[in-house]
């Protein structure tokens, strides 16, 4: 019998930041947890920054994940949000590989095509595949849906494969 991984999938913003944990069994996907880290507006970028930092490293203490995928960004309009994006991507990222977690990272075109079939899905259609692939999962927010697809999408690309796991840890040393 295989050996079950758990996989975080982050769905990163300064606003809000998603978090799903999944577990693999084979080739059988389970909900293991969602929610969703919010920043105090009214406080300086740094401070949010730290207020997501903690709820990330707060997710990763409680469920202990064997790997971590984030969703990359995608170029927007505005120059400015683009780069707070980034800044609260840099933090997940940060977070995951300080817990020795080997990081994926995929575009938000490959999450939807892996999850709905279609790279241009809207947020409901994600939802409701989410919830069809995780019975019970109910996510609390939009953001928990796309940080469950996130990790559904890392379980698909193969590293659910206990073999192709263990060597991309091997090769992460």
């Amino acid at each position: 019998m295989a050996a079950s991984l758990t996989f975080l999938g982050i769905d990163p913003g300064l606003t809000a930041t998603g978090w799903g944990v999944i577990a693999i069994e084979g080739s059988k996907l389970s909900h293991v947890a969602n929610g969703t880290i919010t920043s105090n507006a009214r406080l300086t970028l740094a401070e949010r920054l730290v207020e997501i930092e903690a709820g990330l490293v707060r997710v990763v203490g409680e469920f202990v994940p064997h790997a971590a995928a984030v969703e990359q960004a995608f170029v927007a309009r505005d120059a400015a949000a683009a780069l707070k994006l980034g800044q609260a991507r840099a933090v997940a990222l940060l977070v995951a590989a300080r817990a020795g977690l080997v990081v994926a990272e995929y575009a938000p075109n490959h999450v939807k095509k892996s999850v709905v079939g279609a790279g241009h899905a809207d947020k409901a259609q994600i939802r409701l595949m989410v919830e069809m692939l995780l019975p019970g999962s109910r996510p609390g927010s939009e953001h928990a849906a796309d940080a469950l697809a996130i990790a559904i999408t890392h379980a698909h690309s193969g590293a659910a494969n206990p073999r192709l796991a263990a060597a991309i840890v091997g090769a992460a040393r």
